[in-house]
């Protein structure tokens, strides 16, 4: 293919990443990180506390605030809403593409760059969560921000050198004020099992630690002595409890199996889920680490490290994989670069069957739900989420053929593009279940009946999108969960007991509380209380005091 065909396509790529990124930043707030991680920033912007970060009001220590800052300076800056809510993380993920394209640039090739870029992109797993508010793809941009920086600085060019390692300690240093101290141990403990299983030490000597450690506190450590002196229960929470009670035990209940993470990783490759084996295999096999820094290994240390770390955790949530997607695709990039055409199409063509049997198994989940407005709702998304395995599917035997007929790049560019066409189909779906994973419709139905003054209970429940969406804090009445730490340190900010909010709920003034219908139903319609219902779905009820 000619250069000018080459920059054509990359160009309607790009046009295309651009609007699928754009459109999938406009759906409603969804239960709970996005909610929870919007309203600390707002929250934090409206009270230009920018030290302790708070939840509902109360202390909130689980994260520290890297994203917190971005979204509360957006806020500011451009107003509240879904998409300044999401463009932190959007610009995250972009910073991820850019930096693996760059980085195998430097590497490889300008071609094997691109390539590197579309399958990253059309890996449907990231492509999303660049669109989802969590603290993980702000992680892995600076993970990934950190990894292409000492892969420049010990298999790049000589000059420049010192400036990309002193580049991968900032960029450590951004990783931990983003999620904790992950951000260090990952690149620390791939530099040294690299090491180990070269039985070569000689790349500590490089990695500049006097400059690099200086540069690293001078970052990190600010806001870590900040918070302390100003919180003095931060600390033990924060490093003892959520970092090594929480990978230890099965407090908040997210216990999986330990293969949990695989099916999540090969299937988020979307239509490079086969290209993953034999690009892995061959980049370990390709490289000589007794004569050259081998990067392509150094790359999958650092992906089996943090596979293996979090599949022994006791605590899984299926982003915490996300920081392997950009160094993969490094690899796949270049597999699709060497790969013979026919050989590539006899990876995609198995893939299509797999999308195919995954709609097959999913087309009667409507009809599976448990109620009505369930099953409407599952109904509303189904031709979205068809219509986008469709585009794939398509585009995954388009490519085949075309990559039969020795048509190898055109081929990768109609998949890269059916890839993204996937996830912007998926996307218009998820956005058609909204209202179960969303309180805007709630706040909605709440606005007529607020006032300046008018009271908010959530009461036995707490949907984490409503505060934000209301632009206020609401009281907790008989909830904790995550709120145990604040409501040590703040006893008064919420009600203990069901029987305590409902001799609040009755004092003057306008009120209004949030439940779940189960408790509306057999608790408290029962009792008399005049309350009038204005809300009600199958997951919560809304009533204002008449």
């Amino acid at each position: 293919m000619s250069a000018t065909a080459t920059r054509v396509i990359f160009a309607l790529l790009v046009l295309l990443a651009i609007f699928v990124g754009i459109d999938n930043m406009e759906r409603p707030l969804a239960n709970p990180d996005e909610g929870r991680y919007s309203e600390i920033s707002r929250e934090m912007a409206q009270s230009g506390d920018w030290v302790t970060p708070r939840l509902n009001g109360f202390k909130y220590f689980e994260k520290p605030p890297l994203q917190y800052w971005a979204s509360a300076a957006v806020f500011k800056a451009l107003g509240e809403n879904e998409y300044t809510a999401r463009l932190y993380v959007a610009l995250s993920g972009l910073l991820a593409v850019l930096m693996v394209a760059y980085t195998v640039r430097r590497l490889v090739s300008l071609r094997v760059a691109l390539l590197a870029a579309g399958v990253l992109v059309s890996s449907p797993y990231f492509f999303a969560m660049c669109g989802v508010i969590t603290l993980d793809t702000g992680l892995t941009a600076w993970l990934t921000v950190a990894l292409c920086a000492f892969l420049l600085a010990q298999a790049g060019p000589e000059a420049g050198r010192r400036r990309w390692m002193i580049a991968a300690w900032a960029a450590i240093a951004l990783a931990v004020l983003s999620k904790g101290l992950v951000g260090f141990l990952f690149p620390a403990a791939t530099i040294f099992l690299y090491c180990a299983v070269h039985r070569d030490w000689s790349l500590l000597k490089r990695v500049e630690w006097l400059r690099g450690l200086a540069v690293f506190f001078a970052i990190s450590a600010p806001w870590f002595v900040l918070v302390s002196q100003a919180n003095p229960e931060f600390a033990r929470f924060f490093f003892i409890h959520e970092h090594f009670e929480r990978f230890l035990s099965t407090t908040h209940r997210r216990y999986e199996p330990w293969y949990y993470f695989l099916p999540i990783l090969v299937g988020g490759f979307g239509p490079w889920m086969l290209a993953l084996f034999p690009a892995a295999f061959g980049a370990w096999r390709g490289e000589n680490p007794a004569r050259e820094f081998a990067w392509r290994r150094f790359a999958l240390i650092w992906c089996a490290f943090i596979l293996v770390f979090f599949s022994i955790s006791k605590s899984k949530l299926p982003a915490y994989i996300l920081p392997l997607f950009p160094p993969l695709a490094m690899l796949v990039g270049e597999w699709l670069e060497s790969v013979d055409s026919r050989r590539l199409a006899r990876y995609l063509v198995p893939v299509a069957v797999i999308i195919a049997a995954g709609l097959a198994a999913m087309w009667g989940a409507p009809e599976r739900a448990k109620s009505a407005w369930t099953q409407e709702l599952y109904a509303a998304a189904r031709p979205y989420i068809a219509f986008g395995c469709v585009v794939l599917i398509v585009g995954l035997v388009a490519g085949a053929a075309m990559a039969l007929a020795r048509l190898k790049h055109a081929a990768i560019a109609i998949v890269v593009a059916a890839g993204m066409g996937f996830v912007d189909g998926v996307e218009d779906g998820y956005e058609q279940i909204s209202p179960r994973q969303s309180g805007q419709d709630v706040v909605a139905a709440m606005r007529p009946h607020l006032t300046a003054d008018a009271r908010v209970y959530s009461v036995d429940y707490y949907d984490q999108t409503i505060p934000f969406y209301l632009g206020r804090e609401v009281t907790l009445a008989k909830y904790v969960d995550e709120f145990e730490l604040g409501q040590r340190a703040e006893p008064s900010r919420a009600l203990p007991t069901i029987e305590a909010w409902l001799a609040d709920f009755q004092r003057p003034g306008r009120a209004l509380a949030i439940m779940q219908p189960g408790l509306y139903d057999d608790v408290l319609r029962p009792t008399g209380i005049p309350m009038q219902l204005i809300h009600r779905d199958d997951r919560r009820v809304v009533v204002v005091k008449p």
